[in-house]
């Protein structure tokens, strides 16, 4: 009987010991080894890779954004304010019907097939937008000219990038509702234009997020 308390005991005390040490190593030590590493070689992934703008995160290079016009009384879908750069369509998931208090942030993509009526009216309407939006009285924007990231969103519905093609024909109506020359507009678009990367991987690309601050950047010079 001795014998049979005297090992449980023992038992029960190696495997408190044991919890203890992996609590230590994988609970503490790990963690912090990494957290040191990742901070130490790659501080700003490690971080979420914030854009700030003076002096304050105003975003993640990784996460896209709206620029809209605030609602007005009785709207539902807010408008794109013309005088920054848009970014891709968000449709994604769609509404969300799971909180109704708060609207969250969903992330997927709409699951629509090609010939999906309700996906080729949201393409239509929105070549439709592009070509009213971005056609000035000097620049006329073609229906043929439009990209396919300009009417459809990402897989997951966030995508910070556009393509350039996306970004030119935005220039002209930039320029025109901030006042600039569209060459100076065109400029900050080639210089915000990423290649393929290491050459060969993807597509080119412009982060909108990045793009719009230069932009708000070069309108506080002009000022």
């Amino acid at each position: 009987m001795n014998n049979s308390v005297t090992n449980t005991v023992r038992l029960l005390g190696a495997g408190l010991r044991a919890l203890l040490v992996l609590t230590l190593v994988t609970g503490v030590i790990y963690p912090l080894v990494v957290t040191g590493v990742a901070q130490a070689l790659f501080n700003g992934k490690a971080n979420g890779s914030e854009i700030k703008a003076d002096g304050r995160v105003v975003g993640s290079s990784l996460i896209g954004q709206s620029y809209n016009l605030p609602l007005k009384k009785g709207q539902e879908t807010p408008e794109p304010d013309l005088k920054w750069f848009q970014g891709r369509p968000a449709n994604g998931l769609g509404t969300n019907s799971v909180n109704t208090q708060y609207k969250l942030l969903l992330s997927g993509a709409t699951n629509l097939s090609a010939d999906n009526k309700d996906l080729v009216q949201q393409v239509t309407d929105a070549k439709a937008a592009v070509v009213k939006d971005n056609s000035t009285a000097d620049y006329k924007v073609r229906a043929s000219e439009v990209p396919a990231d300009a009417v459809t969103s990402s897989a997951s519905g966030l995508d910070p990038n556009i393509s350039p093609e996306y970004a030119d024909i935005q220039v002209h109506r930039v320029a025109e509702r901030n006042g600039l020359p569209a060459p100076q507009v065109e400029k900050l678009v080639e210089e915000h234009t990423d290649g393929r990367t290491l050459g060969f991987m993807g597509e080119p690309r412009v982060n909108v997020l990045e793009l719009n601050i230069a932009l708000m950047d070069l309108l506080a010079k002009k000022s």
